[in-house]
């Protein structure tokens, strides 16, 4: 069983969780921790650098904003990426996160009513999801899937990538779309599942899967711009990808500077660059 979900388990102790917690912050905290942004340094976390929980199609953007924060304040938070679903989860297990910053509103909600938060925090951007490819594949890629639909009448998909639809959000728009183009019943059987969106983004593009359905804001990520090929799908064709922030009951001044910062001029650009539509800017 991973880790995580052991710490999830029910019955673990509030003490336990709390110490195995602290471990997971202090292997976070070391060179080349698989979560780890890698922009923190490698130090033990402190109330200095709040630990701050980000939905995973964020990962590029929240990087470089991390990155401005530290320049123009000279401040630093410890950014690490995952489903929101899981994250969720794990705040309700005793997480010592200070910032979370959610895919799906939804669970910043659910979070507020059951007293996890300072409040209901604020919407930050809107999410579209892409078909994508690698450049070297030959599965057309289009908006509304009909190259899919082509390719899998000829049995031509073995593997296809979505984000795990019970806890990530990117992945149950993948399904949405899936069904929306009737699609679902037969490619339900050759889905590779990740962890969550950037998981899936990795099998989409690397060889594992013939394609994906993922994020727009990581399809546009400098790495995968030069190998992959992508198509944004519809908005009507999946719910709306409602991404909201909220600062957690522990949050101190530098959660708190981080959050007003996401909402800068500067912040709102570099989401708006990666492909999010901005809360006041939707058409």
């Amino acid at each position: 069983m991973p880790l995580f979900d052991r710490l999830n388990s029910k019955g673990a102790s509030s003490a336990r969780s709390i110490a195995l917690w602290a471990a997971i912050l202090l292997l976070l905290a070391a060179p080349g921790a698989a979560l780890s942004s890698g922009n923190a340094p490698a130090s033990r976390p402190n109330a200095d650098e709040p630990v701050v929980a980000a939905a995973a199609d964020l990962k590029f953007a929240l990087d470089e904003i991390a990155l401005a924060f530290k320049r123009d304040t000279g401040k630093s938070v410890k950014l690490i990426f995952g489903s929101s679903g899981t994250f969720a989860a794990q705040i309700r297990n005793g997480a010592p996160f200070q910032l979370y910053l959610s895919a799906d509103e939804k669970y910043v909600t659910d979070l507020h009513a059951d007293g996890f938060t300072r409040d209901t925090g604020a919407l930050y951007a809107l999410g579209r999801i892409v078909l994508i490819a690698p450049s070297s594949s030959s599965l057309p890629v289009d908006p509304t899937l009909q190259g899919v639909a082509a390719r899998l009448a000829k049995g031509g998909i073995k593997r296809f990538a979505i984000a795990n639809p019970e806890h990530a959000p990117y992945g149950r728009c993948a399904e949405e779309a899936l069904r929306k183009a009737g699609l679902w019943t037969r490619i339900r059987s050759k889905l590779v599942l990740g962890e969550n969106v950037a998981q899936a983004a990795q099998f989409a593009t690397c060889g594992s899967a013939e394609g994906g359905i993922v994020a727009l804001s990581l399809a546009k990520s400098p790495r995968l711009a030069k190998s992959a090929t992508y198509a944004v799908i519809p908005t009507q064709w999946h719910s709306p990808l409602r991404q909201r922030m909220v600062l957690l009951k522990n949050a101190g001044p530098t959660a708190h500077s981080f959050y007003s910062y996401l909402q800068t001029p500067a912040a709102r650009a570099v989401m708006r660059r990666y492909g999010f539509e901005l809360p006041g800017e939707v058409k």
